[in-house]
Order: C-alpha cells, then sequence, then structure tokens
C-alpha cells in the first residue's frame, strides 16, 4: 500500500524545528498522526538528512524505532520506504510508502519511485512558492495603502480646516459606491481614490490653500488646477492609476458646468460622481473660518436641489438615503 508522507514528514521542515503533522486522508492509517521528527532522527528523518532512499524489507525482522507508536503493530505493516523529497536542492519533506506484504522492488519500481518523490516535491515546492507570494503580495498591499493613509494626513496637516476629511469623505464613498452595487476590487479603488482626491492640493501655494476668506477669480484659476496636478502626480504610478478617476474628476458637474475638462452626465467617471456628493457633504456640514457649518436638514435640501445640475441625479438619492439612515 501506497501511503503518503508520514503526516508532517512529507510538508516543509523549519530550518530547525519539528516537522508539523498534517491530518490524514480517509484511506490513510492515524497510527503515525502525531510523531514529530527532526533531521536525522528515525527512517524518515535520515531518509531527509542523507538525501537517499531508506528501505525496510521486513518490518517483523528488523529494530525499527517505529516502537513509540503502540498503534502500527495493528496495522500488519510488512515493508517500508522512505524517499527524500528534494526541489531546487533543498528537502522539502519524505515520502513514506508502507506495505503489508513482503517488497522486492525491481530498479524500474526504485526509478518510479524516485521519479514520483522528485515530482511530489516540485509540487510541494510550488505550493510554498505560491503561499509565499500571496503572502508578499498581501503585505505590499498594506504597505501601499499605509503609504496612502500617510499622504493623505500630510495633506491635513498643511490644510488644517480639513482636519479629520479625508478620513470620513473615504468611508462614505466606500459605503455609497457599495449601495451603488460597486464590486469590492472597484471599492478598493474608490478608497484609495478617496483618500488622495485632493493630492493635487500639493502643488497649489499656501496664500491660495490657506487663505482664511473666500478666494479671487485668479486665485480660484490656481486652486481649480489641482486635479489636473493630481492627475498628472498619480499618473506615473501604474498601482495607483485605476484610482485615478476620482481626484481627477471629482469636481466634475452632471450639467458640465465643473473642472478641469468640463465632463457632463455619464462622461464623468462614476467614481466622481459618487465623491462629489460625499465631498460637498461633508464641505458644507464642517465649520470653515468664512462660515459656519450647515445643518443637516440644510445640507439635504443644497443636495437635492443640485440632483441634476450638479450631482448625478441617480446618486443623489441613494445617498440620502444613505445618511438618513447613519
Amino acid at each position: 500500500m501506497a501511503k503518503p508522507a508520514r503526516p508532517g514528514v512529507g510538508s516543509r521542515p523549519g530550518p530547525a524545528g519539528p516537522i508539523s503533522p498534517q491530518p490524514p486522508s480517509p484511506t490513510c492509517t492515524t497510527a503515525l498522526q502525531h510523531t514529530r521528527l527532526r533531521l536525522g532522527e528515525g527512517h524518515a528523518g535520515v531518509a531527509a538528512l542523507e538525501r537517499r532512499i531508506v528501505s525496510i524489507p521486513d518490518l517483523t525482522e528488523a529494530e525499527t524505532g517505529f516502537q513509540r507508536s503502540p498503534r502500527l503493530p495493528d496495522e500488519g505493516f510488512v515493508a517500508y520506504y522512505a524517499a527524500p523529497l528534494i526541489a531546487k536542492g533543498q528537502v522539502q519533506g519524505v515520502l513514506e510508502i508502507w506495505h503489508r506484504a513482503p517488497l522486492n522492488p525491481d530498479p524500474e519500481w526504485l526509478e518510479f519511485l524516485q521519479t514520483l518523490a522528485r515530482q511530489a516535491a516540485i509540487a510541494v515546492d510550488n505550493a510554498a512558492l505560491f503561499n509565499d507570494l500571496q503572502r508578499s503580495n498581501v503585505r505590499l498591499s498594506l504597505a501601499y495603502d499605509a503609504t496612502i493613509e500617510g499622504w493623505a494626513r500630510a495633506l491635513e496637516l498643511r490644510d488644517m480646516e480639513t482636519e479629520g476629511h479625508s478620513q470620513r469623505v473615504t468611508e462614505m464613498a466606500v459605503e455609497l459606491g457599495r449601495a451603488l452595487g460597486m464590486s469590492e476590487a472597484e471599492l478598493v479603488h474608490v478608497r484609495r481614490g478617496a483618500l488622495l482626491h485632493d493630492i493635487g492640493k500639493m502643488g497649489v501655494p499656501d496664500s491660495v490653500l490657506r487663505k482664511p476668506g473666500p478666494l479671487t477669480a485668479e486665485e480660484w484659476v490656481v486652486m481649480r488646477q489641482h486635479p489636473i496636478l493630481a492627475h498628472d502626480l498619480l499618473a506615473p504610478v501604474a498601482y495607483l492609476r485605476p484610482a485615478l478617476d476620482l481626484p481627477y474628476c471629482h469636481h466634475e458637474k452632471w450639467d458640465g458646468t465643473g473642472y478641469p475638462r468640463g465632463l457632463k452626465g455619464e462622461q464623468i467617471p462614476l467614481a466622481g460622481r459618487i465623491f462629489a456628493v460625499v465631498d460637498v457633504w461633508d464641505a458644507l456640514r464642517s465649520d470653515r473660518p468664512y462660515r459656519a457649518a450647515w445643518s443637516e436638514e440644510r445640507t439635504r435640501a443644497y443636495i437635492q436641489e443640485q440632483a441634476g445640475q450638479h450631482f448625478d441625479p441617480q446618486v443623489v438619492p441613494v445617498f440620502l438615503a444613505m445618511v438618513a439612515v447613519e
């Protein structure tokens, strides 16, 4: 009977630690389920350490060292083989063969065992590489997102009026996008774009950005460059290109009177249409040096009034229903 690697021996061992047990398949014995070996320990350990096939033709006559498993004699095994699993010069584990009858393999059988061990080692190695790649991708994604959040906080430190604004509008934009049927993959880019929606203000002079009162016409020309500056800053970053619609288009208006490109209706990407509502809501509900925060009732009335002008008329009712629940 061919039995997969002893639970734990067929998996990737740690550098110097015990070989972790794996659950047996329904056709395997559990007699050795809890056996834990180190390199050089036991027959499987010797096979791994010396990188050779270890064989015991007759378990009934040899001093095998398997006595530590009191259930093993009940299995009636007669012959035993252990083949190391080696891929790319590294031992990945051991494939153990147990047989309930005498086994006198010929060279062809042994060659087949070695081939099987090589293929199993490659499979184990590929699985480990895939798992490592997945973990690396998760860590990289977390690092990117932490960097984006850091950029958002840096922007707020420069423009104290909007402290906390990025995080609030990001949460609302993601919630609204989900309510409008956007996929979770799309919402990842909405979140990143929302955090970076004002990244272009890094290129706006402090005399304009931090001015306590209303801007002049000339200053508005400068301020309205920030979506273009955001595009120019983020476009070279391939990782952020899918999130670019939001910082580039969140000041466009449904009726075509927005900036920087004067897009109209559904020419405006959905992420930009979603964020336009969220951004205005949070701005009006926050205190500014030149005005106090609006009441919720007044803000709701303004958002409703601007449906079909500033805002997508299909987005507005979903948004107002969402904030009503909150």
